[in-house]
């Protein structure tokens, strides 16, 4: 019998750029800045021009991008968030931190993202936004959605956590909505060695 293949190996990973990893952590430490550091900001820069959006800022990890972006949007009780019945639990989480009322919707059979069609039905006159999340490496039908919430007037959030580095429409995962948020959980496509996250918004 063949020895299984990971489906995820951060072991082997860091084996692989042991060196690099090592360096960088040890330039790190010796500054003695282990919070707010040049690092960390570097990485803002690099991943906001790499997306495409504006601005971004590193958080704690990807719940907390998206409990921390439906805040700064004045999310909060009384409120209904639109998302997808297949996700991680952590996607309607974020939506209950905030007081709101996470509403699910059902995905497309073909990609298992979020369907449009059923978004557009489980709007209401409480709902304030939807959270898009791309699942795979894969993203949602971000055009169909940004149509809606411009016509509605919803906020736009995508949950990229497993989709840094994909593009719809010639244009990256974290760029289309009025928030991307980020997950750098050691099984994402872009692990840190812990947890991690980062929001881009095109608002200052």
């Amino acid at each position: 019998m063949k020895p299984a293949t990971p489906m995820v190996d951060p072991a082997g990973e860091y084996r692989a750029l042991k060196d690099e990893i090592d360096a960088a952590v040890g330039r790190v430490l010796a500054s003695g800045r282990y919070v707010l550091g040049p690092e960390g900001e570097a990485l803002e820069r690099e991943l906001a021009a790499y997306t495409g959006a504006p601005h971004a800022v590193g958080v704690n990890s990807g719940t907390d991008a998206l409990h921390l972006a439906l805040v700064a949007a004045g999310i909060g009780a009384g409120d209904e968030v639109i998302v997808p019945s297949f996700t991680f639990f952590a996607t309607a989480e974020a939506v209950s931190y905030t007081g709101a009322t996470p509403v699910f919707a059902d995905v497309d059979a073909g990609t298992f993202n979020l369907d449009p069609a059923s978004f557009h039905n489980c709007i209401t006159s409480r709902t304030k936004a939807v959270i898009a999340v791309h699942l795979f490496g894969q993203c949602a039908a971000l055009d169909e959605l940004s149509k809606i919430c411009r016509e509605k007037d919803l906020l736009l959030v995508e949950d990229c956590a497993q989709a840094l580095g994909a593009d719809y429409d010639g244009r990256r995962a974290g760029s289309w909505g009025d928030f991307g948020c980020f997950s750098f959980y050691p099984t994402k496509n872009l692990g840190a060695a812990g947890d991690a996250g980062l929001i881009t918004t095109h608002n200052p």
